[in-house]
């Protein structure tokens, strides 16, 4: 009778719809750097690799072949994350850690990429962090991150 009763209340559990989840930009003073940054050595063999595919040059994809340091600014770059893990970022190598950790949050906008939501929070030093989602989000409108970084935040359910 028991066991009745609990799958019974975990089955109407399960129907009701679920609450939105409200979801605000991390605050970067947490974020930590989860993949090394490449030694120049590297850099520059993977240069000559990355430049010498000939199909590159076909497809016309070899702008940054032309001088080294387009590449470099291009692939110098290690993986940050938000303290939970959830939000995440390619962030160039020449850019001190306490720059990202001091990065202040100027907007929120969503996007989408096939059946993937990507809500993504820009701060300055041209920094974007990324949440990837299959829950569909929304952006309050009228939300002002310059002026309250607490705006920031999406609705998702």
């Amino acid at each position: 009778m028991k066991l009745r009763l609990s799958v019974l209340a975990l089955l109407c559990a399960a129907s009701l719809p679920a609450a939105a989840a409200s979801v605000a930009c991390p605050d970067l003073a947490t974020a930590v750097q989860v993949a090394s940054c490449p030694a120049e050595e590297e850099l520059r063999y993977t240069f000559t690799g990355y430049c010498s595919d000939n199909s590159r040059t076909y497809k016309g994809d070899a702008d940054v072949c032309t001088d080294y340091q387009l590449y470099r600014k291009l692939k110098n770059v290690a993986l940050w994350e938000s303290a939970d893990g959830n939000f995440n970022a390619y962030v160039s190598c020449d850019l001190p850690a306490a720059a990202v950790k001091a990065a202040k949050v100027s907007a929120v906008k969503v996007g989408k990429q096939g059946k993937i939501t990507q809500l993504v929070c820009s701060y300055s030093e041209g920094l974007s962090f990324t949440w990837r989602t299959r829950a569909e989000c929304k952006v309050a409108a009228g939300a002002d991150c310059k002026t309250d970084a607490a705006a920031c935040k999406a609705s998702c359910d």
